[in-house]
């Protein structure tokens, strides 16, 4: 109750009622109006005593630092989904890169295991080892002076 919430906050009632009517504090009600302060409510009330006994702000300054409170706690729970959805992201990313070079190494046949392959069948190799390719060069014309 007001009463109960003003002396625990060491305040006038009617100063909760003002902080109430500013949008500074918006306590419960009861099925009979009668407002309800919860502990965090209090806690309110005791910090924006501070701000302005201790801190020096008046009611527009503390409205501006609440206002900002909520602004940057909005933007924390905004930064947190956008990490969440970036870190999702990535792991789908991940397994996409992974798919992917599964499927490239099926496709992809090692140049050392195609020369095993042809080793078996073809004995007319070279000595070095390699597979011997011939190359056709075209013929120079002769030059007549």
């Amino acid at each position: 109750m007001i009463s109960v919430a003003a002396e625990l906050a060491a305040m006038h009632p009617q100063t909760l009622r003002m902080y109430e009517a500013r949008g500074l504090i918006t306590p419960k009600r009861s099925p009979k109006n009668t407002r309800l302060y919860s502990h965090d409510d209090v806690e309110r009330l005791r910090r924006i005593q501070r701000m302005t006994a201790k801190e020096g702000l008046n009611l527009a300054g503390v409205e501006t630092v609440l206002e900002l409170e909520l602004e940057l706690e909005r933007a924390r729970v905004e930064m947190t989904r956008m990490r969440e959805r970036a870190a999702q992201l990535e792991r789908q990313m991940a397994s996409e890169l992974d798919r992917v070079r599964r499927s490239l190494r099926a496709e992809i046949v090692p140049y050392g295991a195609y020369e095993a392959r042809l080793g078996d069948a073809d004995e007319a190799r070279p000595s070095g080892g390699g597979v011997s390719i011939p190359i056709e060069r075209p013929k120079r014309r002769r030059e007549t002076s």
